[in-house]
């Protein structure tokens, strides 16, 4: 079956966006790249950010579907976390522009794109809910878990994409090394807990 016409403005949007970044994305050269009128874009969306919001939801759906397949996998808990957050790396350095654009300031959001974080984010709790129930990251408030977790992969990724942040240079690391540092280090604070308990 042909691809929507739909389908084929958002990616050509993506491709773009990976090309040049934001100011690449003109509805005149997405339709071109699109092979359909100039005109097709706007029966669809309103405007440019209603477009990249579409890109963007198309990514968070992508990244969530990865992490429930992860969760479907039914691995112990830590590699199934390790992997997710490996995952979101290979993604945010693979696409950039994508990541950037995904967690960027949105001044005007589309319940598309709101279902898609929504839907990404359970499941990434979900995920973490596990691996604090299964005793590898310390207990606690799970949002804030996930937010930590978050917030060292967007921050290791940033560095590496600027050049701050590599193997053998910089922080003597990948953002993956970060990542499998941050789970150890809350495994051994979840297990210590856990005997100062017993």
């Amino acid at each position: 079956m042909a691809p929507k016409t739909r389908d084929l403005l958002i990616s050509a949007a993506a491709d773009l966006l990976d090309q040049g970044g934001l100011e690449a994305v003109t509805l005149r050269e997405v339709s071109h790249r699109a092979g359909v009128s100039h005109n097709a874009p706007y029966k669809h969306f309103a405007d440019k950010e209603a477009l990249l919001a579409a890109v963007a939801a198309k990514e968070m759906t992508r990244l969530g579907s990865t992490f429930a397949a992860l969760e479907a996998d039914h691995s112990a808990p830590e590699d199934m976390l390790r992997s997710a957050m490996r995952e979101y790396v290979v993604w945010a350095l693979s696409y950039p522009a994508r990541f950037k654009l995904v967690f960027g300031t949105w001044t005007t959001g589309t319940e598309e794109l709101a279902m898609a974080a929504e839907s990404s984010r359970t499941i990434l709790i979900g995920l973490v809910g596990t691996a604090q129930r299964a005793g590898v990251l310390p207990s606690g408030d799970v949002e804030r878990t996930a937010a930590l977790l978050q917030a060292v992969v967007h921050g290791a990724v940033d560095l590496a994409l600027s050049g701050h942040l590599a193997i053998g240079g910089k922080g003597h690391a990948s953002p993956e090394d970060l990542v499998d540092d941050l789970l150890r280090h809350l495994r051994i604070s979840a297990t210590a807990a856990t005997h100062r308990k017993s």
